[in-house]
């Protein structure tokens, strides 16, 4: 079988279903074939891997091991969904602290044992801030750092084309920016369904017979934001099918594979936003994450304007914490964050 990359592919937290998830999408795209898993957890390390090998991906070089220097060192790819899972009436920012934490100790790893990683993806919530706080710690550039940002826009697909009766690749331009969760910005200016723009469908328009006024967009609005929480109440346990497969794509992506089209975390420097992290219209390729800033109406922009406010709170509180330094020292310990 022939995968798009051979460099090796660190997944940390792989005894986890999200982990073993991303370790198996990995392998069935043909992302990545040598892959090291690693999680402190030896027994269900074990248990993960060995089901791993079970499956008979041809060609597939997967260990493990609980060491997490032997898992990084000498990986060009970086995978993590190694924080503390989101449980049922938790939201992503009741995780801050412990996972906040996780990921210095992440970062700091990857400056010992894995300084030329071509892409690092944080999964593990809040994801903005434990991205963050990761590229702190890394020492690496800006682009090779990254979160998994693009399930809200996939599930914003999945509800459209439940409403309108459609298949799913009928829906196109799904996106959604800012922060991941209820601080999410949906951006409809570019969403079609089976072509016709949201907002023409909005004013009127049908589509299969189904029309969507304003009052229903809303409601599809929050289910969006409720999608995690839903996913929760549903099956007992935080998503990790499409958070394993959208980062094996990540990957397939940077190591020169199929396009992502969906958007990427990605820190962000200048104005109107700065020092955070969050997820933005991105490219995803052998160079990273490149990003640009997206173009909405009035009400879009103050969403993405309250999410980037959210983001600097959770960031500043993360500082006072001591997880992170002030902002203008981030450069004394990521000379590439000067």
């Amino acid at each position: 079988m022939n995968y798009v990359t051979n460099d090796k592919v660190a997944v940390m937290g792989a005894a986890g279903a999200v982990g073993s998830n991303i370790v198996q999408s990995l392998l069935a795209t043909g992302a990545a074939n040598r892959i090291a898993m690693y999680d402190p957890f030896g027994p269900g390390l074990e248990g993960a891997a060995a089901e791993i090998h079970h499956c008979g991906f041809p060609d597939a070089e997967v260990t493990w091991t609980t060491d997490a220097a032997e898992a990084l060192t000498g990986a060009a790819y970086v995978l993590s969904s190694g924080g503390a899972p989101r449980r049922e009436g938790m939201t992503r920012e009741d995780l801050l602290r412990g996972n906040a934490e996780i990921a210095a100790q992440l970062g700091r790893d990857i400056a010992a044992n894995a300084p030329e990683a071509k892409l690092v993806v944080i999964v593990f919530n809040p994801a903005d801030v434990t991205g963050l706080v990761t590229l702190v710690h890394s020492g690496l550039p800006e682009s090779r750092v990254s979160t998994l940002a693009g399930l809200d826009s996939t599930r914003l697909q999945t509800r459209l084309a439940e409403h309108f009766g459609l298949s799913q690749s009928r829906v196109t331009g799904c996106r959604t920016y800012g922060g991941h969760g209820q601080e999410m910005a949906l951006f409809k200016g570019e969403t079609r369904i089976d072509g016709v723009l949201l907002n023409d469908v909005i004013a009127g328009a049908t589509v299969n017979g189904v029309g969507l006024d304003a009052d229903g967009w809303q409601g599809i609005r929050q289910d969006v934001l409720d999608g995690g929480s839903r996913i929760i109440k549903l099956r007992g346990r935080s998503s990790f099918q499409s958070p394993g497969h959208q980062t094996a794509m990540m990957v397939h992506a940077a190591a020169g594979g199929s396009t992502f089209e969906w958007p990427c975390g990605a820190y962000l420097t200048g104005e109107p936003y700065s020092h955070v992290m969050m997820a933005m219209p991105a490219d995803l390729g052998p160079d990273g994450v490149s990003w640009s800033m997206p173009q909405g109406d009035a009400a879009e922009q103050a969403e993405l304007d309250a999410a980037y406010a959210h983001l600097q709170a959770l960031r500043d509180e993360t500082i006072g914490m001591g997880i992170i330094p002030p902002i203008d020292e981030w450069s004394s310990v990521n000379p590439n964050l000067a």
